[in-house]
């Protein structure tokens, strides 16, 4: 561990994200992702107070419907919110170029298959995999969208990545999560 930066910091527990529809979601996280259901919070509102705006940054009469916790492999665990928002909630997820964008990569040890996986289950895989240059030389990478446009990438590289060969530290490797 670092002697600078957050004191006991260990690493990413879960990463959160809003869905449109808790159950479509779980679906696609179980059955696309390969993710397992472990635990399931129930509604969370807050009528007289303004809870919800001083810890969650939404408006005070929001309201959480439900929240789900998924395990996803040996990487981070995913918490899935569905809200009924008190004001104007966007409902278009945010392109990777916009503040706050993002995407959840996931690494797979077949890229081919893996594509060729999302492709039969109907899913919108973005273009082709692409072969990566530089420190990532060995990676292969394609995005692809979840049914309410949420993005994702699959990532691969059995045989290690470019940097490797000369880094004092690698970065975490979801196939060997001791090392």
């Amino acid at each position: 561990m670092s002697n600078h930066g957050l004191p006991g910091m260990r690493g990413t527990d879960h990463i959160g994200f809003t869905v449109p529809d808790l159950d479509e979601a779980q679906e696609f996280f179980v059955e696309i992702l390969g993710a397992e259901p472990v635990y399931t919070l129930g509604a969370k509102r807050s009528d007289d107070d303004d809870w919800m705006q001083v810890q969650l940054g939404v408006h005070p009469r929001t309201v959480i419907r439900e929240i789900r916790f998924l395990r996803l492999g040996n990487g981070s665990n995913i918490e899935l919110f569905q809200y009924d928002a008190a004001d104007d909630q966007a409902s278009v997820p945010p392109s990777n170029s916009d503040i706050g964008g993002h995407h959840l990569a996931i690494y797979v040890d077949d890229m081919d298959a893996a594509v060729d996986f999302l492709r039969s289950r109907g899913v919108e895989v973005m273009g082709e995999p692409v072969l990566s240059a530089g420190a990532s030389e060995g990676q292969r990478w394609v995005y692809f969208r979840s049914p309410w446009g949420m993005q994702f990438e699959l990532v691969s590289f059995p045989d290690g990545k470019a940097y490797e060969g000369t880094a004092n530290r690698l970065l975490w490797h979801p196939a060997r999560p001791a090392e």
